[in-house]
């Protein structure tokens, strides 16, 4: 198991070597992940069979996955905001235990002003405030807690680690 993406494949401490063609199937899909595999060959140079391969290999191994992105303000959650985390003790029980929060996209350890740096979406400003003040501040090792309200995303891309 992927232990970053929780997908099937390979551990993150694994490294997968990816060829010209691999980039130009991530690259393909990474603009429309539902594209058939008989749209994909040509752009790659494949055939239909061997393009088939390459993707189930890729997914297999954890390399990537093909996901539904949605819209947060579609589905009524019109608050987001990265949340700094100050942490005494194991950086790891508190990441395990914010990452159980459903309101948490990401998660990650970092070096800096702060331990943790999670990403969250919430339907509200109140949904905010109870998520940070009761349940992010009860995590035993939490020691503080900044908050970084995102008032507009000017660019969010998914076209990335491909080398």
């Amino acid at each position: 198991m992927n232990e970053l993406t929780g997908a099937p494949g390979r551990s993150t401490s694994e490294v997968f070597v990816l060829d010209d063609v691999d980039r130009a199937i991530i690259t393909e899909l990474q603009a429309d992940g539902r594209m058939s595999y008989a749209d994909l060959s040509p752009k790659v140079g494949l055939s239909q069979a061997a393009v088939r391969q390459r993707v189930n290999r890729l997914l297999e191994r954890g390399v990537m996955q093909v996901v539904a992105v949605t819209d947060p303000l579609s589905l009524g959650l019109a608050t987001q905001a990265m949340v700094g985390i100050t942490v005494s003790g194991d950086v790891r029980t508190v990441t395990a235990a914010v990452s159980e929060c459903r309101e948490a996209e990401y998660v990650l350890i970092t070096t800096g002003r702060y331990d943790v740096l999670a990403e969250v979406i919430c339907e509200d400003n109140d949904a905010l405030l109870d998520l940070v003040n009761d349940r992010i501040q009860g995590i035993e090792g939490v020691v503080s807690t900044e908050v970084f309200s995102i008032l507009k995303v000017e660019k969010m891309t998914f076209a990335r680690g491909t080398g």
